[in-house]
């Protein structure tokens, strides 16, 4: 059974899913693609970019790649989270941010060849929800492996 007492894992997956794919759909009907409304001027706006490719737009138009690649890494954490034994709410946390983060980012590029991103806070390459749980479920595996606690 998928959810072997990891529900809390599942839970937070869609509701990142919903929630950053809730903002996107707002985003690209109220937004033109680069229109920048600040929230707080030259600290934080909403900006509305189209990136073809990773992090900090780097390897562009490389969708196909990035699908396939993504969609192999959900697998990997589904069979791996349907294995372990009991973890940490900690772990748990950490395991639906990054795979909520994946799932919402590879809709975007299936759905629209591309991930949509929004969050812009001027001294950064804008981003997005999903980029943002992902990176922090990671910094929350690392600091877990660092303090001792079993992750693979």
């Amino acid at each position: 059974m998928m959810f072997k007492g990891y529900t809390m894992i599942y839970l937070i997956c869609l509701i990142i899913v919903a929630a950053d794919q809730l903002i996107k759909l707002v985003i690209n009907n109220k937004f033109i693609c680069g229109q920048s409304l600040p929230v707080i001027k030259n600290i934080f706006h909403l900006t509305y970019v189209k990136n073809t490719g990773a992090a900090f737009g780097i390897f562009q138009n490389q969708n196909m790649f990035f699908i396939i690649s993504t969609l192999v890494i959900i697998v990997i954490m589904l069979i791996y989270i349907n294995k372990i034994n009991k973890k940490s709410i900690w772990f748990k946390l950490a395991a639906g941010l990054i795979l909520g983060g994946a799932v919402a980012n590879l809709i975007d590029r299936i759905r629209v060849g591309c991930v949509i991103d929004y969050l812009d806070f001027r001294i950064w390459p804008v981003f997005n929800l999903a980029d943002s749980s992902i990176v922090i479920g990671a910094g929350i595996m690392i600091l877990l492996f660092i303090m001792g606690e079993e992750i693979l």
